[in-house]
């Protein structure tokens, strides 16, 4: 079977490494720089919409779509169902399950960013952990606040109310622990990514006693199946 998959996280690549031997698998990473090394064809960078992708669909005569996209790609998840309708092939997702709170947890869940910064009000320093989305609102950043904001690249605003810490994880608890203890950082905002394991820093922030503003995954689209396990998606086909 001609399968692609849409792929950036770490269950992707699996699933990829798992039916390369008996399909003929594309792996496709949105973003130049990011490919995996996997044995199967791997394809860096967008497509062009949803017209380019059912171009690429029926081009290559796939006959499975995998959108096994971060749960955040939103846009990317919306271009494959309108794809695969277009080009008329049946598309299958891979849902990572969200993390829920742990006794002694604090999340506050906000959708947006409105409501986001709503939820900063009465903190002083926030630690972004959301991506570059920070960067773009920093002329509103309240009196008396300092944002500490983490991603892989940026350029940093001028601006001496934000830090820009630009850095590859994963981080340990204890490098975590030690930032939130040497930041002073009395607000986490994050996404819910979910994943086999907790992330350190919401652990970090938790024994730490820090608050999590937590923003809310965004609504997917529909698809004819959907997997909560790689190996019931692999199972499956």
């Amino acid at each position: 079977m001609r399968i692609l998959i849409l792929g950036g996280i770490g269950e992707a690549v699996t699933l990829a490494r798992t039916l390369a031997p008996v399909h003929a698998v594309t792996y496709s990473v949105a973003g130049k720089g990011r490919a995996p090394d996997l044995s199967c064809s791997v394809r860096s960078g967008g497509f062009g919409g949803s017209e380019g992708l059912a171009l690429f669909l029926r081009e290559q005569r796939i006959e499975q779509l995998i959108d096994a996209t971060h749960p955040y790609a939103a846009q990317i998840s919306r271009n494959a169902a309108h794809a695969a309708r277009l080009a008329k092939v049946p598309l299958w997702a891979y849902r990572r399950p969200a993390w829920r709170p742990q006794p002694g947890d604090d999340w506050r869940f906000v959708a947006d960013w409105t409501a986001l910064m709503a939820a900063l009000r009465k903190f002083q320093r926030p630690f972004f952990t959301i991506g570059l989305e920070p960067l773009r609102h920093w002329p509103d950043i309240p009196p008396g606040q300092h944002w500490l904001v983490r991603c892989l690249a940026a350029k940093a605003p001028a601006t001496p109310h934000l830090t820009l810490l630009c850095v590859t994880g994963p981080f340990t608890l204890e490098q975590e622990t030690a930032l939130l203890r040497d930041s002073q950082i009395d607000a986490l905002v994050a996404k819910n990514s979910g994943g086999g394991a907790v992330e350190a820093k919401l652990a970090a922030a938790r024994f730490a006693g820090v608050p999590v503003v937590m923003l809310e995954r965004p609504v997917l689209p529909t698809v004819e199946r959907e997997f909560a396990a790689v190996e019931q998606l692999t199972m499956a086909l």
